[in-house]
């Protein structure tokens, strides 16, 4: 049996990491009551360093997030529950949200900044070496691997936008296709003006140490050193909330959502890199502060 909540939140979060934190922030300024429900396994857990996000240049991710919970933990509205939140329903315009140990919370509002997860292809040293020296953003990661040699995984158009991004960090670049490239004769035409090789064999694997890549290894057992690469690869949501409630997906796999952070759910938003293709700290943060005064302010509509 679930083990039921008697407390009726003003806003239940779901993911307590940037985007979360940052709303609950903005949430308990407003001295809404709030629930924070939290996994603690944050995408970019293996990230030595953050970047790009000004105050916090070059902290490490989980000091920044740990500092965001202690000031949070500050204003007496904010709770927060360990735990993954796997289900829930929304009846009388209440949202039911149930953890997997059973218990059962309940709110007038729903945020869900539960984030993604990437899909690592099927390479050996691959997500190892993920988010230390495989690479997904220049702007957050490029800085520190300026002018090294770098290698970009990727083919087709997806492959050519990611060597032509790329280049203005490093001019030492080649393209990893992992198999025979779809690239246009356009597309070869450019790289070759820019002196960026393509190398078209299949890898077998990556070696590197402690997530730091020493060699692309082929499976005709050749291989070449890179310092890093910079790779584009799938994701999907990483919690199941969405699908369950009804939300939207764009076809790019994102939460749809509108200007000011509602879903296609009434009374359920979304912030963070669940629903926006830039997955900065900085951007998601603002998401969540942006998504913490949007549902106030519809929670003042409703009341006064």
């Amino acid at each position: 049996m679930p083990k039921e909540n008697n407390t009726l939140f003003d806003v239940i979060i779901v993911g307590g990491s940037y985007a979360g934190l940052s709303a609950a922030m903005s949430l308990g300024r407003a001295r809404r009551s709030v629930l924070v429900i939290d996994a603690g396994d944050p995408c970019n857990k293996q990230t030595p360093h953050s970047h790009n996000f000004i105050t916090h240049d070059g902290d490490v991710p989980s000091d920044i997030a740990a500092l965001a919970k202690s000031q949070v933990e500050k204003y007496d509205t904010i709770k927060f529950v360990n735990g993954f939140a796997n289900s829930g329903s929304r009846q009388d315009e209440l949202f039911t949200i149930t953890l997997k140990s059973g218990e059962e919370f309940q709110s007038k509002k729903l945020l869900l900044t539960t984030g993604l997860k990437d899909i690592m292809p099927d390479i050996s040293g691959f997500s190892e070496c993920w988010g230390i020296s495989i690479l997904h953003c220049p702007y957050c990661h490029g800085y520190e691997v300026k002018d090294e040699k770098i290698g970009i995984l990727g083919n087709g158009a997806m492959g050519f936008d990611l060597a032509r991004l790329i280049q203005q960090w490093s001019k030492d670049l080649t393209l990893f296709t992992n198999e025979i490239a779809t690239l246009s004769q356009e597309e070869r035409a450019k790289l070759k003006q820019h002196a960026i090789p393509i190398v078209e064999k299949e890898i077998s694997h990556f070696t590197h140490e402690n997530g730091h890549l020493k060699d692309i290894v082929f499976k005709d057992t050749s291989h070449e050193s890179v310092t890093a690469m910079f790779a584009r690869i799938p994701f999907e949501q990483k919690s199941n909330l969405p699908q369950i409630f009804g939300c939207e997906i764009t076809d790019h796999g994102f939460i749809k959502i509108d200007e000011m952070q509602r879903t296609t759910v009434p009374g359920m938003y979304a912030a963070g890199d669940n629903s926006y293709g830039m997955r900065a700290v900085s951007i998601v943060t603002a998401s969540g502060t942006k998504a913490g005064a949007v549902i106030n302010g519809e929670l003042i509509g409703e009341e006064f």
